[in-house]
């Protein structure tokens, strides 16, 4: 490990955690989307637990289906939620350090609305902000803001570059001193220091300049968790960090390889992008405590949730016994890869329709065990070149959130890997980022 590199960890707090039967556990509170005190516990456990951040993947509607019919009434899963803009200020209040991260839209959002609220939290919460770039790509989003259908995808990650172009811009509106507040000379601002951005592009024109000044952070964090060529150039061109996808290591070598070795094109120094795989834990003193907690989940599935984690492969299967086999399915074209691959799986370890879906739903990047156990895998990553460190997917809230602080932090710290106290005040400090240059200060100094 290179000497002093530290982890980086975010918790991702959205709902009630990434397990499709989390809302079902004894443990926790059903309608905790919809109670502060909820996202306030979970946000301080973080902390405790020195995290970088929390972050709230938002979406702005209900984006799963109800395929089969009565799936969705069952689910629990993204269904209602409190909007992060106005929950994070809150949260901001009532924390310290912990960096305040979320999505906003650059499908169905203008670029001065999204600059001058990140630049109100980085405010109110002392330099703690952060935006995750996202790019809007569902029917049931597009009917909520006077579309039948979404942008094709080359729309909208051509909006998306602009609307960072724009963002960016906006927030460099004021130098850091262009405020002298000089009450006997009655200079309430220096003129000099403040700059209109007049852009002018293919997708926005925007005048400016930004009615918000004078961030803590000289500008809110940009995170991003774009995997395609556009949303790489875009990460390696403005990003500070992140998210990944990628459940292998040897995927996630390669996606930080690439991603980094772009980055020299735009005059960046590949540390200042911190990329984060997600990551599930469900650890337990042994092993066999994490698996039985793990079972404790699985067998919380309804049967008709279950069946929907299938049907765009399988199609609906409501009609068939779930103990019993798996049908021969009526396959589109242009589906035929994925229904073949899982149809192999099932003719080979002989399932049924319940123990395909099962296995389905436990995908992913997931790690069950001891906190050491755990520890190992993650270390193995972050010293092999795959990450920065992770963004922790908590498979059900509060429990798996302050069961990855009670044990697997301790056990990070114990093994040098992981901080034993924040060390600065903003989130650009903690993520262990360079200082932002208002650019036209920086114009200014280099003629000077």
């Amino acid at each position: 490990m290179t000497a002093g590199r530290m982890m980086r960890l975010g918790m991702s707090l959205r709902g009630l955690g990434y397990h499709i039967a989390a809302w079902r556990h004894p443990q926790v509170p059903a309608d905790g989307t919809l109670r502060f005190d909820h996202y306030l516990r979970n946000a301080r456990a973080a902390e405790r637990g020195l995290f970088d951040m929390i972050f709230f993947a938002d979406g702005i509607g209900i984006r799963e289906k109800d395929e089969p019919r009565g799936s969705l009434a069952r689910s629990g899963y993204e269904i209602v939620e409190l909007e992060p803009m106005t929950l994070l200020p809150a949260l901001a209040a009532l924390t310290r350090n912990i960096g305040l991260v979320t999505t906003a839209s650059t499908t169905y959002n203008e670029p001065y609305h999204v600059a001058r609220k990140f630049a109100t939290l980085d405010i109110i919460s002392d330099g703690r902000a952060g935006w995750n770039i996202v790019t809007s790509w569902s029917e049931a989003e597009a009917r909520n803001f006077n579309r039948d259908s979404h942008l094709d995808y080359d729309m909208r990650y051509g909006r998306a570059a602009e609307f960072v172009e724009v963002v960016t811009g906006l927030w460099d509106s004021w130098e850091a001193d262009a405020f002298p507040y000089d009450k006997a000379g009655g200079l309430f601002y220096d003129e000099r220091r403040m700059h209109v951005l007049d852009h002018q592009g293919r997708h926005f024109k925007v005048r400016g300049p930004l009615n918000v000044a004078a961030m803590p952070q000289g500008r809110p964090i940009l995170v991003q968790a774009g995997a395609s060529e556009q949303g790489r150039e875009i990460a390696a061109a403005t990003a500070d960090v992140v998210y990944a996808a990628q459940d292998s290591m040897q995927a996630a070598q390669a996606y930080y390889a690439d991603l980094k070795g772009r980055m020299a094109r735009y005059g960046r120094d590949p540390d200042h992008l911190k990329i984060l795989p997600g990551v599930r834990t469900v650890v337990g003193r042994t092993r066999a405590e994490a698996q039985a907690k793990f079972d404790e989940l699985q067998s919380l599935v309804d049967p008709l949730v279950g069946l929907a984690r299938v049907f765009n492969a399988l199609g609906d299967l409501s009609g068939h016994d779930v103990d019993g086999p798996v049908p021969e399915p009526v396959i589109e074209p242009q589906m035929r890869s994925s229904v073949e691959r899982i149809l192999a799986r099932a003719r080979r370890d002989n399932l049924t329709i319940r123990q395909l879906y099962t296995q389905l739903t436990a995908g992913g990047f997931i790690l069950i065990g001891t906190a050491a156990d755990i520890v190992d895998v993650l270390q193995e990553w972050f010293e092999a070149g795959a990450c920065d460190g992770f963004n922790v997917l908590p498979t059900h809230l509060p429990v798996a959130c302050e069961d990855f602080v009670e044990h697997i932090t301790p056990e990070l710290q114990r093994r040098g890997l992981f901080r034993t106290a924040y060390e600065g005040r903003t989130l650009r400090e903690n993520l262990g980022l360079p200082p932002h240059v208002n650019r036209h200060t920086a114009a200014r100094r280099a003629v000077e």
